[in-house]
């Protein structure tokens, strides 16, 4: 987001006030509820936006849905609508448009040309909010990378600034145009940035063998952002993540051990929140840290039961995991917030959802029940196999003890019985020791 357009009219402040006072972008929001099947669900993206809106610093003054089957391919919205938002913009003195969509460059362009000030889209509003929470190197490098991807395609048309060659003397030949120059350099930065990116994946595929070398059960923390990931996982584990009631106040991936209450140990990791039509730049960006979720042995999706759509939020996340290739990884729904929500809201979630589990992340409410759930689940996935272990292979009862859960074990003539729940992936080292 840009800084807000010099020449607005405003009262003589005090120097405390100068001091207090944060300048924010007037924001004028505009959608067409594209990919929307009611008047409700536009006004509730809409509302969404206004929220991604205020987590990047901009004030929204005013918001306009206009219903249309599809965009207009010059200005999105028609050359009509655009000549009456543009009057509208200029009496509410904005600074930015911001449409509930993604933009084409030649749109995007146009409109900028018509409005005569900046014009944003909803893929570029969510890069800037990423951007500004990133923290870790991992993070800035995967915010960066997607927001070179989106610009790329958009360079033409910056200005003639960009594509003129000179015309002064000792400047004149067929040399690169500003525009070439421009799109090799980020091209070359793209490519830097994802070798940088591959060699953080190998990483977190090395960490992700040693998990499972020692046989740790894996859960992922998912759901719609500000859903309360962050909240629970700091309720059962002690993590000290930052919560606030922000979007997207998580991006950088943290995992903590958690004892369940039969005693096993897990790992539960807490992962960036989505929304409906997540950026396919920050997805492929993402991916490494997606791949977490992916890998995990199950899914603790959590679910706001206090919103007005929860069950579009639900179908959002689920959109997403598809997309990363963990739609098949099992999942546990954690309907959260029940100490605000409405109870007719809540029960209509449970009771659409058989197995989930009504929580309080805030106030603990129901946190024991859950992680019973989650171990009863877990212990679920598992496989009870039994085994004939000759007395000369001590080495194999360690590791059964170490990769499984042994229920039972029983010494009889020539070799050892045992009885364990073991995870599938583990379970191919020990095929020559199962019996029945």
């Amino acid at each position: 987001m840009t800084a807000p357009r010099e020449g607005r009219q405003r009262r003589r402040l005090t120097a405390t006030e100068v001091d207090l006072e944060v300048l924010r972008q007037r924001a004028l929001l505009v959608g067409t509820g594209a990919g929307t099947h009611s008047t409700e669900e536009a006004e509730a993206s809409l509302d969404e936006l206004a929220l991604l809106a205020d987590t990047a610093g901009a004030e929204t003054v005013d918001r306009v849905l206009q219903r249309r089957d599809t965009p207009d391919p010059a200005t999105y919205i028609g050359k009509g609508k655009a000549a009456e938002l543009r009057q509208l913009a200029e009496a509410l003195d904005v600074d930015v448009v911001i449409f509930d969509d993604e933009l084409s460059p030649a749109q995007q362009r146009n409109l900028e040309t018509l409005f005569g000030r900046d014009v944003v889209d909803r893929v570029a509003l969510i890069l800037d909010i990423f951007a500004q929470h990133a923290s870790s190197q991992e993070g800035m490098v995967q915010v960066e990378l997607a927001q070179l991807r989106y610009r790329l395609p958009r360079l033409r048309g910056r200005g003639l600034a960009l594509s003129q060659q000179g015309a002064g003397i000792g400047t004149r030949g067929p040399g690169e145009t500003q525009l070439e120059v421009d799109r090799r350099r980020i091209l070359r930065r793209v490519t830097k940035l994802e070798r940088g990116l591959e060699r953080l994946a190998a990483t977190r595929a090395t960490q992700r063998k040693a998990r499972h070398r020692r046989a740790l059960p894996t859960v992922a923390l998912v759901g719609y952002t500000n859903a309360g990931k962050s909240t629970l996982l700091n309720r059962v584990t002690e993590a000290a993540v930052v919560v606030e009631d922000r979007l997207f106040s998580t991006l950088d991936p943290t995992t903590r051990r958690l004892r369940l209450p039969g005693g096993e140990i897990v790992l539960l990791s807490d992962t960036v929140g989505f929304v409906r039509r997540l950026p396919h730049q920050l997805v492929e960006a993402f991916r490494s840290t997606l791949e977490e979720v992916a890998d995990a042995d199950l899914l603790l999706h959590v679910v706001d039961a206090g919103s007005s759509d929860g069950e579009a939020q639900i179908a959002a996340v689920r959109t997403v995991l598809r997309e990363i290739g963990a739609g098949d990884v099992p999942e546990l729904l954690a309907v959260n917030k029940v100490d605000t929500a409405d109870p007719d809201a809540m029960d209509a979630l449970l009771g659409a959802h058989p197995g989930s589990v009504a929580v309080s992340a805030l106030t603990g409410e129901g946190v024991d029940k859950l992680l019973e759930a989650v171990a009863t689940r877990l212990r679920s996935l598992a496989r009870i196999v039994e085994l004939s272990v000759p007395y000369g292979r001590g080495d194999v009862i360690a590791a059964l003890h170490r990769d499984g859960e042994v229920l039972v074990e029983v010494h009889e003539n020539d070799a050892t019985r045992v009885r364990a729940r073991m995870p599938e992936a583990e379970l191919g080292r020990y095929r020559e020791f199962v019996v029945g």
